[in-house]
């Protein structure tokens, strides 16, 4: 492989791709716009030059805070062909947060998207002497644009500044730091993760022999591409010319899928959760008989075996695609060939049910630590075991169980260690390399790997007992009526549960009922509501053991997000943030508390 450096990339596209039209798109003005190979290129040689100019050298940061679009990637190979290390930063995080990843990681220069996003970082900017500027994507008056960078670049001949890049980039290494990346955690303030350039490349080569489409083929990019998964996803599309085309934001998600007619796209767990609701809801709204044959196909595909199906059951099938099916990959553009979920467990219901309907979803698993990519499910059985996060995905990549159940990992895309924190490195990487997870899991027929919960997170009843929290939630997020949900009971007598319902659905159900409520602080405690909560609980009770039963919960009124902190970017529970936060709820659940 002749692409060790994630910069090799450009080399990559004029040697193989050298007239293809759309390596990335994004909306302009209403109107969807192209980049050419060309256009790449240049870009990110006009950076280089650009940075350069401005002094910079190898081992210098840059951070970015921005949405999805193409010059993020303008800017990240523009850097890494000087040796500059990228430190992209989600947009959603604290004030607090921000000032700690800023000064902790030495950046020289700040990029940010937006008007709004600048007045957010300009007064943190300001307390922390190293960054000696903003600069903005959008166009501001009187704010220094990311153009003028480029700019300064065209100041120069070209192809005589073209030839001293290359001189810089023969003396980075694929073992050379190429991003710092701060985890979003769900305790304390982030770890900043050194990721080096082969850290990516060794997946990149990995990952190509499963991606199940090419360079004819286009994907949709909508989760942050300073989320790791989102981040070697784009690098291995871009190894294979894969067109990558940005969502101009969450909320334009559905619009433009229809748009763009996408072959594939990665997402979370809980983004599919959101689709498969919706797809529930509309069908519970059709007439009786189109009804009766809906939730046939449903419970049909909730059947599906990725080992093999019988003959009736593929015939039941086919007719289930022609009249159900075919719908719901209509709804998502109509020609869906794979999406890559992770960042959270993926219910294996969901994952037979999207695999019935022609949908392949291909869950994997790893961590910002492993940058990401430990394990994924391949597109075809044997390399697909739903319920599992599938195989490793190199031979030189080693997994094993320890005593206490948690995963270990050694392999060429770990990290090489915590920025400036030596005893935080130690504390997860023993003697031996091996590092440890923090998941517990088990290695199933041999090759599978099953993730059972995060090792933090399990917690001790005062009964003596264990439950691990993680299996219990995703259990009732298969509920309608239930957005989030937080599994509680440390040093208690019972487990319970903290509840974020899902207000959409829920309002439809109490407009049904001619339930009134002026807001949703009096919605949660209204009797009739909760009752219908604990039909729900009692529902799924059933299918758990004594001790993981809720005995007891309560709703709130507030929806869970990442900006009102009761979430982490990647949609983690924050759990001491949101004890904390509804500490009235915890007192009504355990009046010991």
């Amino acid at each position: 492989m002749d692409e060790t450096r994630l910069f090799d990339l450009l080399n990559r596209f004029e040697k193989i791709f050298p007239d293809k039209k759309d390596v990335f798109g994004a909306k302009v003005e209403g109107k969807w716009c192209t980049y050419s190979t060309a256009d790449y290129v240049r870009m990110s040689n006009l950076i280089s030059i650009g940075l350069h100019l401005k002094g910079f050298e190898k081992g210098q940061k840059i951070a970015t805070i921005s949405n999805n679009r193409p010059e993020w990637n303008f800017i990240d190979l523009g850097m890494m062909q000087l040796g500059v290390v990228h430190v992209p930063i989600y947009p959603t995080i604290s004030k607090e947060e921000y000032k700690h990843i800023l000064k902790h990681s030495d950046v020289r220069l700040l990029i940010v998207s937006d008007l709004e996003l600048f007045e957010k970082l300009k007064p943190i900017a300001e307390t922390i002497p190293s960054i000696e500027n903003i600069y903005t994507f959008n166009k501001i008056d009187g704010v220094s644009n990311w153009s003028e960078i480029v700019e300064l670049g065209k100041s120069v001949d070209y192809q005589e500044y073209c030839l001293k890049i290359e001189n810089l980039k023969s003396n980075i290494s694929p073992n050379d730091l190429a991003t710092i990346i701060y985890t979003s955690g769900t305790t304390g303030l982030p770890k900043g993760v050194m990721l080096s350039h082969w850290n990516f490349m060794y997946q990149v080569q990995q990952m190509k022999t499963f991606i199940p489409i090419d360079s004819k083929h286009k994907v949709l990019s909508f989760l942050p591409l300073c989320h790791v998964l989102e981040r070697i996803g784009g690098y291995t599309f871009q190894y294979m010319g894969i067109s990558i085309y940005y969502a101009e934001s969450i909320e334009k998600v559905a619009d433009n899928i229809k748009e763009i007619q996408p072959d594939g796209f990665i997402t979370v767990p809980r983004l599919l959760e959101r689709v498969y609701d919706k797809i529930i809801a509309k069908g519970r709204e059709l007439s009786p008989v189109k009804k009766k044959l809906f939730f046939w196909a449903v419970n049909l595909g909730l059947k599906y075996n990725e080992t093999g199906n019988g003959f009736y059951y593929k015939i039941k099938l086919k007719i289930a695609d022609f009249l159900i099916f075919k719908k719901w990959r209509e709804a998502l553009g109509g020609n869906l060939k794979i999406i890559i979920s992770g960042g959270a467990a993926l219910q294996a219901r969901l994952a037979r049910i999207f695999w019935a309907a022609g949908i392949k979803v291909q869950e994997g698993y790893g961590l910002t630590e492993t940058a990401p990519v430990i394990c994924v499910n391949r597109d075809k059985y044997p390399g697909l075991r739903i319920g599992t996060v599938g195989s490793r995905i190199g031979e030189e990549q080693e997994i094993k169980i320890a005593s206490d159940g948690e995963i270990l990992f050694r392999g060429p895309n770990l990290m090489l260690g915590y920025y400036k924190d030596d005893e935080r490195t130690k504390e997860v990487m023993d003697e031996e390399g091996w590092f440890h997870t923090g998941d517990i899991g088990e290695i199933i027929e041999g090759q599978y790997l099953k993730i059972t919960d995060r090792k933090k997170e399990i917690f001790k009843l005062s009964t003596g007992k264990y439950v691990a929290p993680q299996p219990i939630e995703n259990l009732f997020k298969e509920s309608l009526f239930i957005e989030q949900i937080m599994i509680v009971g440390e040093n208690q007598k019972y487990t319970a549960a903290l509840i974020s319902p899902n207000f959409e659905f829920l309002h439809q159900w109490c407009f049904s009922k001619k339930i009134h409520y002026r807001d949703n602080k009096e919605l949660v405690d209204i009797p009739q509501v909760v009752e219908r909560y604990q039909n729900e609980i009692d529902k799924y009770n059933q299918k758990l053991g004594r001790t993981e039963q809720i005995k007891v919960f309560r709703l709130v009124c507030e929806d869970w997000t990442p900006s009102t902190g009761e979430l982490s970017p990647t949609l983690k529970l924050h759990r001491k943030f949101i004890e904390k936060k509804f500490e009235h709820r915890m007192k009504q659940i355990f009046p010991s508390y």
